[in-house]
């Protein structure tokens, strides 16, 4: 009788060998860490550049308003991938939350296929908005110089006479203020007896491009690009 224990020793490993599988997968990457927008932020608004959207428009606050300007929209975006769609400039990192300073002229950066449609003869909106453009200008209350900070938008040629503006500026309180123009010269605003603009005075001064509203006791500078677009 003849044995062959290493013929069956070497079969055993070949079966065993044979049984095993090789795990070629690939580790998933970890998922990016999505930072919350604090209050602190001064945040409003339901997504930018169009609603639902994961970044948002910034107003003032002591934690924003080294970096506001108002030749630019300042937004907080959550996550590394949502602050470089919208193609402006990262200004600071809070908190995981990316401060993007985008000029208005680049607005409408990483819109898409959601951003606004308009003919060559309209003027776009802001997407999620009911204005042309929107800024941050400088505004003041009480009697005191225009130091503070006002969310803006206008809406041009807004009547049926052509050349006639309306810029809206949301004041901190919450309220707005409706001003009118005709080209780049305003000529009045809104008044109403629940806040006692009925009769106040409205008078404009210019300085190059900038023009100041002084309306009572409230004081708002507005640079003529909002108005023309350029």
């Amino acid at each position: 009788m003849i044995f062959r224990p290493v013929l069956a020793g070497a079969s055993a490993l070949v079966l065993i060998a044979c049984g095993e599988t090789a795990d070629t997968s690939e580790p998933e990457a970890p998922a990016e860490d999505v930072a919350v927008i604090p209050e602190t932020l001064a945040p409003f608004g339901d997504g930018y550049p169009a609603s639902g959207d994961p970044c948002r428009r910034l107003g003032e606050s002591a934690a924003t308003s080294n970096y506001l300007d108002d030749s630019a929209i300042l937004v907080g975006c959550p996550t590394e991938a949502s602050a470089e769609a919208l193609g402006g400039e990262v200004v600071e990192n809070i908190d995981g939350v990316r401060l993007v300073s985008v000029v208005m002229s680049d607005a409408n950066v990483g819109m898409g296929e959601n951003g606004p449609m308009a003919s060559e003869s309209e003027d776009a909106l802001v997407a999620g908005t009911e204005y042309n453009a929107t800024t941050i200008l400088d505004c003041g209350f009480d009697g005191n110089a225009p130091t503070q900070s006002c969310n803006a938008g206008v809406k041009r040629n807004w009547s049926e006479k052509p050349g006639e503006h309306l810029v809206e500026v949301t004041k901190p309180d919450g309220r707005k203020r409706a001003i009118f123009f005709r080209g780049t010269e305003p000529y009045g605003a809104d008044s109403a007896q629940s806040d006692g603009s009925a009769g106040w005075d409205f008078e404009t001064s210019r300085d190059g491009d900038r023009v100041a509203i002084s309306y009572g006791p409230e004081t708002y500078v507005i640079v003529d690009a909002l108005i023309t677009g350029g």
